[in-house]
């Protein structure tokens, strides 16, 4: 989304794309949403580790991984996030909130200027990773908003 003089700086969407939840045993979360939702349990995917797609956690490249589970709820996905290894967001929201909310999820066109705006409004990046063409990166707003923003990307922009 572009800025115009009219339209103040913002975090560049709208509309959100998923709530993520970190859980500590992903199969066992997917039986408990399934039950409460009455949707079929999802498959579940293993990122690729953490240097094959140039992953870095507060600015340190992390090889962690994570297994995930979407639950489609119409225009949101409901994401269940189990983390493997230590340096990660996931693994530091377990280890701090226990089960809990992780994420709000935005696509951005821009992940530039998102950044941007997000560094001005206290909400630092604080992992960051490609995916296939695009990225994603997580920004730590819990001190402001009480709960961190992943913002995802088609295309890969320079966050440097």
């Amino acid at each position: 989304m572009e800025n115009t003089p009219s339209t103040p700086p913002n975090i560049g969407s709208q509309k959100l794309a998923q709530v993520a939840i970190v859980v500590k045993d992903i199969e066992e979360a997917c039986r408990r949403y399934s039950h409460l939702l009455g949707l079929p349990i999802p498959n579940l995917i293993v990122t690729e580790p953490g240097n094959e797609v140039a992953q870095t956690y507060r600015g340190v490249p992390s090889n962690a991984r994570a297994k995930l589970a979407f639950f489609d709820l119409g225009g949101v996905q409901l994401e269940l996030i189990e983390p493997i290894g230590e340096d990660s967001a996931w693994a530091e929201g377990l280890r701090k909130n226990g089960e809990s909310v992780h994420h709000l999820a935005f696509w951005v066109e821009d992940m530039r200027a998102s950044k941007d705006f997000l560094d001005a409004s206290d909400a630092p990046m604080i992992q960051r990773g490609d995916m296939g063409e695009g990225q994603y990166a997580y920004f730590d707003g819990s001190e402001r908003y009480g709960v961190m923003f992943e913002l995802l990307e088609r295309k890969r922009t320079s966050l440097e």
